[in-house]
C-alpha cells in the first residue's frame, strides 16, 4: 500500500511539473519593465502565519509581487518577472516540494531565468532565495529559517543586511517583523531611485472575515511620497482589523466568551473606534454580559450617534430592548 501511495504522489507531481512547464513554455509573462525592489517572504514559528512585505520605486509593487497561501508557503517574484512564479510556486510547495527545488522547476522552463529574482518560504519554515546573474546591480539575497530577503537595483547588499538583522532582532506579530525588516531596509538606503509603493500580507487559515479567506492582512500603498509612513498608519489599522476579524468569527459561530479575547486586543489598539465599541457590545451581549455591553454601545452612540438607529432594529441586541439603559441611548 505505501509503495502504491509513493507511485501515486510521484506521479500527481510529475503531472503538476509538466503542466507548470508548458504554461510557462506556452504563455511568458515576463515583463520589460523591472520591479527594481527589495522584499521579505517570512513565517512565524508560533502562529503559523505567512507573509510578504516588499517596498519599490515602481507603481502599485503590491499587485505583483507578494503571494502568499495559508499553511502552504509565500513567494515573492520581483526583477523583470515572471508573475507566474507566484501561484506556481505555491502550487509546487502544497505539493510537498522543498521551495529550492521549487525555484529550479519554475527557472528550467523559463524564457528569461538570468533576470528573475524569486524568495519562497514554505509552511515548515524550509525557504530559498534566487538573484539571477543578470538582474541589476545592487542585487542579491539571504535567506534562513522562516525567512527569504532578496533586492535588485538596491543601494547596496547592506540594505538586505538591515532587513536581515531587523526580521531577526524584532519581537511581535509576523506583521510587526515584516515591517521592521522593511523599514530597516529602507533606512539602510533601500531602492537606489527612491520610494513609490508597498505593501504588506500576512495569511492564516481562516483568518480573513467570517473566516471564509486566509487574509488576515492585505494592505498596499500604490503610490505615495512617503509609502512607508502610509504603510504603518494602514497597519496599525490593519492589526486591530485582524483580531476585529477574529473576536467577529468567534461570535458568528456561537463563541461568545472566547471572543472576548481577541476583541479585547482589537479595543486595545483603536479604544474609540464606534463600530468596533458597537460590536464589543453585541458580543458582550451575547455572552451574557449585557451590562458591559450597553457600556460599549453607550460609548459607540456617543462617537457615532447614527449607530443608535442601527442599535434599534438590530436582532443581535434583542435581549436589550427591554432595559431602560437601552431605550434611553436609541431615542
Amino acid at each position: 500500500m505505501k509503495t502504491l501511495q509513493g507511485c501515486a504522489k510521484r506521479l500527481l507531481l510529475f503531472a503538476a511539473v509538466l503542466s507548470f512547464e508548458m504554461l510557462s513554455a506556452s504563455n511568458p509573462l515576463a515583463a520589460d519593465k523591472p520591479v527594481a525592489t527589495f522584499s521579505i517572504a517570512a513565517r512565524d514559528s508560533v502562529s503559523g502565519e505567512l507573509g510578504v512585505a516588499v517596498a519599490s520605486r515602481f507603481f502599485a509593487v503590491g499587485a505583483v509581487v507578494p503571494w502568499a497561501r495559508a499553511d502552504v508557503g509565500a513567494v515573492a517574484t520581483q526583477s523583470f518577472m515572471n508573475t507566474t512564479f507566484g501561484p506556481r510556486g505555491l502550487e509546487l510547495l502544497a505539493q510537498g516540494v522543498h521551495p529550492a527545488e521549487a525555484l529550479q522547476i519554475m527557472l528550467r522552463s523559463d524564457d528569461d531565468p538570468l533576470r528573475r529574482q524569486v524568495g519562497i518560504v514554505a509552511a515548515d519554515g524550509q525557504s530559498a532565495t534566487y538573484t539571477g546573474a543578470n538582474c541589476l546591480a545592487w542585487a542579491g539575497g539571504r535567506s534562513g529559517r522562516n525567512y527569504a530577503i532578496q533586492g535588485n537595483i538596491l543601494t547596496g547588499e547592506s540594505v538586505v543586511v538591515a532587513t536581515e538583522r531587523a526580521f531577526l532582532q524584532t519581537r511581535g506579530t509576523l506583521a510587526d517583523r515584516l515591517y521592521a525588516a522593511l523599514a530597516a531596509g529602507d533606512a539602510e538606503g533601500g531602492d537606489s531611485r527612491g520610494k513609490q509603493s508597498a505593501a504588506l500580507i500576512v495569511v492564516k487559515a481562516g483568518a480573513g472575515y467570517g473566516g471564509y479567506t486566509d487574509r488576515a492582512i492585505d494592505i498596499r500603498v500604490d503610490d505615495h511620497p512617503e509609502p512607508f509612513l502610509e504603510l504603518k498608519r494602514l497597519l496599525d489599522y490593519a492589526q486591530m482589523n485582524y483580531a476585529w476579524n477574529e473576536a467577529w468569527t468567534l461570535f458568528t459561530q456561537k463563541q461568545a466568551e472566547k471572543a472576548i479575547a481577541p476583541l479585547l486586543r482589537a479595543l486595545k489598539i483603536a479604544p474609540e473606534n464606534p463600530e468596533l465599541l458597537y460590536d464589543a457590545c453585541v458580543i458582550y451581549t451575547a455572552a451574557a454580559q449585557p451590562q458591559q455591553g450597553l457600556a460599549y454601545l453607550h460609548k459607540a452612540i456617543a462617537l457615532n450617534p447614527k449607530l443608535a438607529k442601527q442599535a434599534a432594529v438590530d436582532g443581535d441586541l434583542h435581549s436589550l430592548r427591554d432595559l431602560d439603559d437601552f431605550k434611553k441611548l436609541i431615542r
